[in-house]
């Protein structure tokens, strides 16, 4: 178990399940279900990539029939069509760069990804993008990104950096009670900077997401590694 915690929170508890990069892999849906089952959180994050460019309506039907709300950002794979499934399933909620507070605990969504050669950008038009959603981060905001930060928990084959070097400022001015984050597989796992806990939760060879308690005034993560 990978644990940390996190205190001056306000009072409000939510256990929530986090996951990205399933890219339309009906055993990592199986996973999840596992999981829903093992563990009964109140809500599921999906931090992007859900879809793997096709077959998108299916596997989005599978996160539209659980019987929880599920919040959900684009990544990279995940096309611009998809946006109208996310709305047609009454349990997902998309955060279309824009925040919603769901039981008390704010989120805010940073939707989609550009991955470069050893960089990722939220967008070609990041700094409108960013220009929206900085305003309606708080100390208590769950932040969502498909793409990590610049230098926290990006290496690709252990080394590189892949992270947004935008969205690195953001988390550093901004400092969110969380960033939860995908898109770099092989680096799965947690890690906090100043006040800000940071999960990468995609899914992958050693990973089933994450579970994040928010209890009162602490948070604790555990990173589902694969049996």
């Amino acid at each position: 178990m990978n644990v940390c915690s996190i205190v001056h929170q306000p009072s409000r508890n939510m256990l929530l399940y986090a996951v990205a990069d399933i890219h339309g892999r009906f055993d990592r849906i199986a996973a999840i279900k596992k999981n829903l089952t093992a563990y009964c959180p109140d809500v599921i994050v999906a931090a992007g990539d859900i879809t793997n460019y096709v077959n998108s309506s299916s596997i989005i039907s599978e996160l539209g029939n659980l019987l929880i709300p599920v919040v959900v950002i684009r990544g990279n794979s995940d096309l611009k069509r998809t946006e109208r499934q996310f709305f047609l399933k009454e349990n997902m909620i998309f955060l279309n760069n824009c925040d919603m507070v769901i039981k008390d605990i704010h989120f805010a969504g940073l939707s989609g990804t550009i991955p470069f050669p050893f960089r990722s950008r939220i967008a070609f038009r990041e700094t409108v993008i960013l220009g929206k959603v900085i305003p309606l981060i708080t100390s208590k905001t769950v932040l969502i990104s498909h793409s990590p930060p610049w230098g926290q928990l990006d290496r690709v084959m252990g080394k590189y950096h892949a992270g947004c070097k935008s969205l690195e400022k953001v988390v550093r001015d901004s400092q969110p009670a969380m960033l939860i984050c995908g898109h770099i597989h092989e680096d799965a796992g947690m890690t906090r900077t100043g006040n800000t806990i940071i999960i990468n939760c995609a899914m992958g060879s050693s990973c089933e997401g994450a579970i994040i308690d928010i209890q009162n005034e602490n948070i604790t993560v555990e990173i589902l590694k694969k049996q």
